[in-house]
């Protein structure tokens, strides 16, 4: 094997692991999504696992997700010069080391002390974007001050005060987050056995409310500041959070707010991918919220080939809800995807060891692409077509 092959993520981390393993060295971490699911749930609080893993109502989306990539196989070729890969993607601007983005997540503190401080680090030092979520546990300028000049884009929970959002939009800007995510499938909380069972809602004990907590628009709805009365603030955003009557009309309104790329997330239907575009969008994210929303939704992967087609490279088309393995992100690149957000395994990996647990999960599921990748015969992400797949 040449020296130029040895330089690649997938063979470096590989030859790491197996010659510390010679000195005795254990990875901390498991490689196995199914073991990293499984130690996360034995460090998680009982109430923090079933508001984080389970999917809305019996979870047939979570697992229709799933079924969903066993539909397609990849088709490797033989014999290829793959002693380069090159996984780099241009996404909305940004020259992007791969194409794996850490997907928003809120209350980040439920799974760890370090909370989205030390998911957004990890991201930072890997390169890869990373998205925070509107009901954070962390301020957006925090995150910010901790990334860096590191690429982030802010997620958008769209509540009933329009003089709210802008503020968050504004915020966004100034402090260098570099598009806006719209979330459009979360006008309302799904229904969650779990976490109606357990009568469990974050928000409720006051977590995941630091953007609204020192908005300055959110501050002037209340009779006191959060600080002096923190009950009548969780009140007020309960109030403040939804908005039941957003429509396709005030998304060309949003857009027209700021001056970041907007990328809407939740879309699973090709006309409405072409609204979102006409509407101004950047682009979409197909995605059913990893199956949160509504049981027995469509998968995430079947809804892709049909959005692509009727965008036809005419905006951005990202791919959410399901991702665990390599597999998975060259599947929904080969189906229209310029890049994957990533869920679930780098949150695990946030709840059993902060930033590093994240940067570890991130490194491997990197690394496994590139082996992947060059085991199936191609050498970077343009190669990859609906034509590398044969359909089950």
């Amino acid at each position: 094997m040449s020296e130029k092959a040895n330089r690649s993520p997938g063979i470096d981390r590989q030859i790491q692991t197996y010659l510390a393993g010679a000195q005795g060295i254990r990875p901390e971490h498991p490689f196995s999504f199914f073991d990293l699911e499984q130690k996360a749930r034995d460090v998680m609080d009982p109430d923090a696992w079933g508001y984080v893993e389970p999917g809305a109502g019996a979870g047939d989306t979570v697992f229709s997700n799933q079924e969903a990539f066993l539909e397609w196989e990849i088709v490797p070729r033989a014999l290829r010069d793959v002693s380069s890969c090159d996984l780099k993607v241009d996404l909305l601007g940004l020259s992007l080391r791969s194409p794996l983005v850490l997907a928003p997540i809120g209350i980040q503190e439920i799974l760890h002390q370090e909370a989205e401080i030390g998911s957004g680090r990890a991201a930072a030092s890997l390169m890869m974007p990373f998205v925070l979520s509107a009901v954070s546990s962390r301020s957006i300028e925090q995150v910010a001050e901790a990334m860096g000049p590191m690429p982030r884009w802010f997620q958008l929970y769209w509540g009933s005060r329009n003089d709210i959002v802008i503020s968050l939009l504004e915020r966004a800007e100034r402090s260098g987050y570099s598009a806006i995510v719209l979330t459009v499938d979360a006008k309302l909380l799904g229904w969650r056995d779990a976490d109606l069972q357990n009568a469990y809602l974050p928000v409720v004990q006051g977590k995941g409310v630091a953007n609204f907590f020192t908005d300055p628009e959110f501050r002037r709805t209340l009779d006191q500041p959060p600080e002096e009365d923190p009950h009548q603030a969780i009140q007020q955003l309960l109030q403040v959070l939804s908005n039941l009557t957003l429509s396709w009309d005030d998304v060309r309104w949003l857009v027209d707010q700021t001056s970041l790329p907007v990328l809407l997330k939740g879309i699973l239907h090709p006309d409405d991918a072409k609204r979102a575009v006409d509407s101004g969008a950047a682009g979409v994210i197909v995605s059913n919220h990893g199956g949160r929303q509504v049981d027995g939704a469509v998968g995430a992967l079947r809804a892709l080939p049909g959005i692509s087609e009727a965008l036809d490279d005419a905006a951005t088309i990202l791919f959410d809800s399901g991702i665990r393995r390599a597999s998975h992100i060259v599947k929904a690149l080969c189906l229209g995807a310029s890049a994957v957000l990533v869920g679930r395994p780098y949150i695990y990996g946030l709840a059993l060891n902060g930033e590093q647990g994240v940067r570890d999960v991130m490194l491997n599921l990197l690394g496994e692409l590139d082996v992947t990748m060059r085991l199936s015969g191609y050498r970077s992400l343009g190669e990859l077509t609906r034509e590398c797949l044969r359909a089950v």
